[in-house]
């Protein structure tokens, strides 16, 4: 069966086009409900949520479908992502719902769901939700209909597992942190995480109105950041996106790390503490210069597709801790089950504490590769499913990956959504990468 609703991360759109309706919503909880109740038991589902307008009105109609069908709610309000994660597991609850769009602007929203662990759940139970959506609605009678109530604690609960994941006698005494989250799902976390273990923080974006969350701020728009580091004289800035599982940082010279050196950084620490790294995963766009550095100290990097829940899938199958993506996805799966923007950056800093040196200079071995994306738009999406075929653009790539001789790195995709076709090319010198890229542009346009 194919799946209808359920992307790679849930089921998400623009609110008030299907699915992103309140009634899709209603039946989505009560085909939810339907599936967890074939347990037999009574099932408690959390539900959490982001700081959009929108969110009131699926969250209430979750709320409902999944009492029609027999199932209790805890509602957290808003609390990040891996703050639903952390509780549904704490609280040994049956499923976590989080109400969000990510890094989307405030028209989009979305629904995502974890297990009784507090990881993604498998595309089977998805399948078996979009089974029951199919089926006609089964109401329970009123006695056994579900309750819902509000879980008043769920943010300090959530505050004081981030400070658990560092060691106790950690602290940010005599740091300077600017703090964004985006106006997002974070805003009464994240400030009071760093200012709990010692750091002078400044918060921005931190006062959500429902329809300005991720804009101009956030981990994808991290420019506000770098200018408040510069106008507070702060040691870091931290930048979080709308749901807080996504982390970028800046330093006090205004340089922004991306994922990719943020991992690096996290394996180094663990290395200094002796444990043993067998390795760490990426995706096909993590930057060679990190994978040559790990490379370098003995440590394997595997790529998994973009996206972290196919990060997490690798590191799972192949039970390591460490992985992310450029775009500041991180895991660390023993400081938790899933991606946690608040998380890594107390990794980092704690990295940082322990060598008694800055991030630039922990991150002394790795200089970045510039890389090229180049998109060669096709005729149609039939010559896109026969780009692999094309023999001028197979003999261009053997051409430049013998030019870049392993020190460089070659990525072409199709789109999943359009006729065309991503060459990137990373290279340590800008203008050949450039060079080459475009080269690769020229065979594939021919073929």
């Amino acid at each position: 069966m194919t799946r209808q609703y359920f992307g790679t991360d849930g089921i998400r759109g623009t609110v008030g086009q299907a699915p992103i309706t309140p009634d899709f919503m209603l039946r989505l909880g009560h085909a939810v409900g339907r599936v967890l109740r074939r347990s037999g038991s009574r099932p408690t589902v959390l539900i959490g949520k982001d700081t959009r307008i929108s969110g009131y009105m699926i969250e209430s109609s979750l709320e409902a479908g999944l009492a029609s069908a027999g199932v209790d709610t805890l509602l957290t309000g808003p609390l990040p992502t891996p703050g639903v994660a952390y509780l549904t597991r704490a609280l040994r609850l049956d499923l976590g719902v989080v109400i969000s769009a990510s890094h989307n602007a405030y028209p989009d929203n979305g629904v995502k769901f974890f297990s009784a662990k507090g990881e993604k759940l498998s595309d089977d139970w998805e399948l078996a939700v979009e089974a029951a959506l199919a089926e006609p609605p089964q109401w329970v009678d009123s006695a056994t209909l579900g309750k819902a109530r509000r879980l008043d604690d769920a943010r300090g609960r959530y505050i004081e597992f981030c400070k658990s994941t560092v060691d106790k006698h950690m602290s940010l005494r005599g740091l300077k942190i600017v703090v964004d989250a985006a106006h997002g799902a974070a805003y009464h976390v994240a400030p009071d995480v760093f200012h709990e273990l010692g750091a002078e923080v400044v918060a921005i974006g931190c006062q959500p109105d429902g329809l300005n969350i991720n804009a101009g701020f956030g981990a994808t728009a991290p420019q506000a950041l770098v200018a408040a580091v510069a106008e507070h004289g702060a040691d870091y800035g931290v930048a979080l996106d709308g749901d807080a599982d996504r982390l970028q940082l800046v330093d006090r010279s205004g340089r922004l790390f991306n994922g990719d050196e943020l991992l690096y950084a996290m394996v180094l620490d663990r290395l200094a503490q002796g444990q043993v790294i067998s390795g760490a995963v990426g995706t096909l766009m993590t930057n060679m210069a990190v994978e040559l550095a790990l490379k370098a100290r003995g440590i394997e990097l595997v790529r998994a597709k973009v996206g972290d829940r196919y990060v997490l899938e690798e590191l799972a199958s192949r039970n390591w801790l460490l992985g992310g993506e450029g775009s500041g996805h991180l895991l660390a799966l023993d400081k938790h089950s899933t991606g946690d923007g608040i998380v890594s950056a107390l990794q980092v800093l704690q990295a940082t504490q322990r060598a008694q040196a800055s991030l630039t200079d922990l991150l002394a071995d790795v200089t970045l590769f510039p890389q090229t994306l180049l998109n060669v738009r096709l005729p149609s999406l039939a010559d896109l499913k026969t780009w692999q075929h094309n023999t001028q653009l197979a003999a261009a790539t053997r051409e430049v990956e013998a030019e870049l001789a392993g020190l460089g790195r070659v990525l072409i995709r199709a789109s999943g959504t359009e006729p065309v076709l991503r060459v990137m090319v990373e290279a340590r010198d800008a203008a050949q990468g450039r060079r080459l890229a475009e080269h690769l542009v020229a065979a594939a346009l021919a073929g």
